[in-house]
């Protein structure tokens, strides 16, 4: 069983930045998929990136492209958003989440293709 747990939520002015962190534990993470979601206020959980076992690929949602970037590092078991010119409709709770895939260059872009979900953490950018 994996499990998943962010950190490096905060409180940010529009504009500026912040990386967020998820750290896997109970695993093999080299053989994980791993994506970033979003869920806003009476909004549904949408797909913010995604980026494959060797980090070779990724991905993605329009509404970050440019200015966010998904990274792992598979030595210390964390995958990483680092998010620049933050806008206020960034705000909401962010979700790391993991998928078994068996290829190391598979990116999974579906909620409902993930295995394991954290607990969430709160970004809120100020205009």
């Amino acid at each position: 069983q994996v499990q998943l747990a962010e950190s490096g939520g905060g409180l940010v002015q529009a504009g500026g930045s912040l990386r967020v962190s998820c750290a896997a534990s109970g695993g093999s993470f080299s053989m994980l998929a791993m994506g970033w979601f979003r869920q806003a206020p009476g909004k549904e959980r949408e797909f913010v990136a995604t980026i494959s076992r060797s980090g070779s690929n990724a991905a993605y949602a329009d509404s970050v492209k440019g200015r966010f970037s998904i990274s792992r590092d598979n030595a210390k078991n964390t995958v990483y958003l680092q998010m620049n010119s933050l806008k206020p409709e960034d705000t909401a709770v962010y979700y790391c989440a993991a998928a078994h895939v068996s290829m190391i260059a598979t990116i999974v872009q579906r909620v409902y293709e993930y295995d394991y979900w954290g607990q969430g953490t709160q970004v809120t950018v100020s205009s």
